[in-house]
């Protein structure tokens, strides 16, 4: 049977420090949740969300007081959190509501917008984004010190088997290593191929040219 989101936030590590937890972790998220889904995005607006309905929240939530946390206390909790271990759950929840797996995966990856801090650069994201589920199903952080092609790799590596999936992302992404990876997830790609480096293009041109428009034969024995 399929675990509701709440259920499946009860499988992150609380990341407060065991003194002074005033408010369980799982209520906070779920404050958060349906707040967001409500379109209020910052800390001031989750508490101001919570507390005008926090009569009829607060010992829903389990916040045994019946008082509703403020915004550095969300802010400070939203700080600490596993992005990727959240976007993972997120992402098995997904998943098993669509137990025939996704038929497209689109990557991307983008800055988030107000995420710039003066000279620290703003938070960058690669996501998978499923058109089947009109849901982004997976993201991975770019770290400074690499790119959305390497990122693309992790994110293949923590990733179940593709199946039949088809994925689909810009020329960053048309790489050996990572069309091999798709692949030996059981998925297909399909991906820009750009004059950079320069030999693609011209590989891909000849190939067509050689089949005169019919099938292509298997490269090195696979599909």
């Amino acid at each position: 049977m399929a675990r509701s989101l709440v259920e499946r936030l009860a499988e992150l590590p609380d990341p407060r420090s065991r003194h002074g937890r005033q408010y369980p972790l799982v209520g906070l998220l779920t404050l958060c949740l349906v707040a967001v889904m409500g379109g209020h995005t910052t800390p001031e607006a989750l508490s101001q969300f919570g507390r005008l309905r926090q009569k009829r929240l607060s010992h829903t939530l389990g916040f045994q007081n019946g008082d509703m946390p403020c915004a550095n206390t969300i802010a400070g909790l939203l700080r600490k959190l596993d992005p990727d271990h959240l976007d993972r759950i997120i992402g098995a929840w997904l998943a098993d509501r669509h137990p025939d797996g996704w038929e497209h995966l689109a990557l991307d990856g983008k800055r988030l917008r107000g995420s710039r801090d003066g000279e620290v650069p703003g938070a960058h994201l690669l996501a998978a984004y499923a058109p089947g589920a009109a849901a982004v199903v997976a993201q991975m952080t770019v770290e400074a010190t690499t790119n959305e092609h390497k990122a693309a790799l992790r994110l293949l590596g923590v990733w179940p088997p593709l199946g039949r999936t088809v994925i689909t992302g810009d020329a960053i992404f048309t790489q050996p290593d990572v069309c091999v990876a798709v692949q030996q997830k059981g998925g297909d790609y399909i991906l820009y191929a750009k004059s950079n480096p320069s030999t693609l293009r011209a590989d891909v041109d000849t190939a067509f040219a050689a089949t005169g428009g019919a099938a292509f034969p298997p490269p090195g024995g696979q599909r």
